[in-house]
């Protein structure tokens, strides 16, 4: 036989592979898993050139997975002064006056709709402390933004307009704009105008970024956007300098007003790749985000707010679903509120039994007992992101929950409901509207936060099985990844604490001994 690349030795490796649950060895060849056992199993792969390692008693698992994070438009969303730690409007200002100015602007991000006090975000409550500069502060959950008054001039926003998609400029009652801008369309007026990173500082970023990631345990990540279109040009002149740390799998857009046109050029866009990269689904929204008045509800939120969908038409949705699906594409989609639930769940019932666990939906932050058994029925797979939770609070006291009530918020990020009731459930960070540390998203899977905290904690198990078995589920790798055992890729997270059995204190800030993307250790040892 041919020797192995690398031997990992001395850690009690949990497989997740039923026909093998744990093992001490692993040896690895191509980028493949070759052999899995006890050491005596993996001794004849030795040869001259083997790297041999001992992880002194760490627990090694299949490489942990984020499946829902936007690493290379997120280095555009988080360019400028990190907002995420402000949580009045005093430390707000103050960090707006000690701003770098980028190409003479103040940019921002993370910015916690909690800051505001319950007051509505208006640009009258940052002006001053801008010096005029124009300002692009992009609030955490990634649909919603605060202008300067100097910026809504420069992007000629004077009134109220008209989307093709669900978004609003944000006026007073004299016509004239906040500043507050909701959902894409509408902060694409002033994000398309703000300084970006040039791209040799966006390649240095990513790199990076990716390598940061890799340090917490990850492996890989579904990449819930595209970008501007240019990102597999951008991944490739990655790969030609040199490795991207993370296995990338991307699902472009697919946004309201898609014609024939649209989904054919999505569709010819599927298996586009490099050596560490794919595109591999479609990105839809069914809805935006409770904070921001557009998550689709099935009873107005507390503002009256929240019963419309992202698509004007949802049978344009439901049609565009259908494209996709006969075409043999992979879709991922939004959906926050109930009604946004409701309906995908609805599109892919109606696709019938060929469309089993070809479908998942992001988010589902608040959904009723009557949906819950469904997915499974349908073969829906749920994508959820534990970190979400830290923005909300026990009391229902914060906006997120103020704006649903009390009933609502009481059924917040039910993950352990849906595993219980039969779900695949793949679990993710979003960043940069969390942070992307995989630790962060396995513990806060065994302890939900804020409004979720009354809920049922997922299991160690369960936790680690979202980032790992369950994660290639959601994208169909489930033949190849997600499990360790002989013929699948060689992507491998070794803790320096049992993730299973670990408290979520211990996991969160337990070091990561070694990070194995493609059968080359991106973390860890040399």
């Amino acid at each position: 036989m041919p020797a192995a690349d690398t031997v990992l030795t001395g850690a009690r490796v949990r497989t997740l592979d039923p026909a093998r649950p744990e093992a001490g060895a692993v040896a690895l060849a191509g980028g493949l898993v070759v052999a899995v056992g006890h050491e005596s199993d993996v001794r004849d792969w030795r040869g001259p050139g083997t790297r041999v390692i001992d992880l002194g008693g760490a627990t090694l698992t299949p490489g942990l997975t984020d499946a829902h994070s936007h690493p290379v438009w997120g280095i555009e969303m988080s360019t400028g002064v990190d907002l995420t730690a402000v949580r009045d409007l005093d430390q707000l200002r103050a960090a707006l006056r000690a701003a770098p100015r980028t190409g003479g602007w103040v940019l921002g991000w993370g910015l916690d709709h909690n800051a505001f006090g319950g007051r509505p975000v208006h640009r009258d409550l940052i002006e001053d402390s801008l010096g005029g500069a124009p300002a692009f502060l992009r609030l955490y959950d990634g649909h919603s933004a605060l202008a300067g008054g100097p910026a809504l001039t420069a992007a000629g926003i004077t009134g109220p307009r008209t989307f093709a998609q669900r978004s609003e400029i944000v006026c007073d009652a004299d016509g004239a704009p906040t500043g507050h801008l909701i959902e894409h369309a509408a902060m694409a007026l002033v994000g398309a105008l703000a300084p970006t990173p040039p791209p040799a500082e966006r390649r240095a970023r990513l790199v990076e970024l990716l390598s940061e990631m890799a340090a917490t345990g990850l492996t890989g990540a579904h990449v819930m956007d595209l970008g501007d279109g240019d990102v597999p040009a951008l991944l490739s002149t990655v790969e030609y300098e040199g490795h991207l740390p993370l296995r990338l799998r991307l699902a472009p857009w697919c946004m309201p007003g898609a014609d024939e046109d649209t989904l054919a050029e999505l569709i010819g866009l599927q298996g586009q790749r490099g050596r560490h990269w794919q595109v591999g689904g479609v990105k839809l929204f069914m809805d935006g985000s409770v904070e921001g008045g557009t998550a689709w509800l099935q009873h107005a939120d507390c503002h009256g707010q929240g019963t419309e969908a992202f698509w004007p038409d949802p049978e344009a949705y439901s049609r565009a679903v259908r494209v996709l699906d006969a075409a043999g594409v992979r879709t991922a989609t939004h959906a926050i509120g109930d009604a946004a639930v409701r309906h995908v769940l609805d599109t892919v019932a109606a696709l019938g039994p060929r469309a089993r666990m070809r479908h998942r939906i992001e988010h589902i932050e608040t959904v009723p007992d009557d949906q819950l058994a469904r997915f499974a029925e349908i073969g829906v797979i749920a994508s959820m992101q534990p970190p979400h939770t830290a923005y909300t609070r026990a009391d229902h006291t914060d906006e997120w929950s103020k704006r649903l009530g009390d009933e609502r918020a009481g059924r917040a990020w039910r993950c352990r409901d849906l595993r219980d009731a039969g779900a695949v459930l793949a679990l993710g960070s979003d960043w940069p509207i969390a942070h992307h540390d995989a630790r962060q998203v396995l513990a806060t899977a065994l302890r939900p936060r804020g409004a979720a905290s009354g809920g049922r904690a997922l299991t160690g198990l369960m936790a680690l099985e979202g980032m790992t078995s369950h994660a290639a589920l959601a994208a169909g790798e489930e033949a190849v990844a997600g499990r360790i055992a002989p013929g699948l890729r060689a992507d491998l997270t070794a803790f320096t604490v049992d993730p299973v059995t670990a408290g979520p204190d211990e996991l969160a800030q337990a070091p990561v001994r070694l990070t194995v993307s493609g059968g080359r250790i991106t973390h860890g040892e040399p």
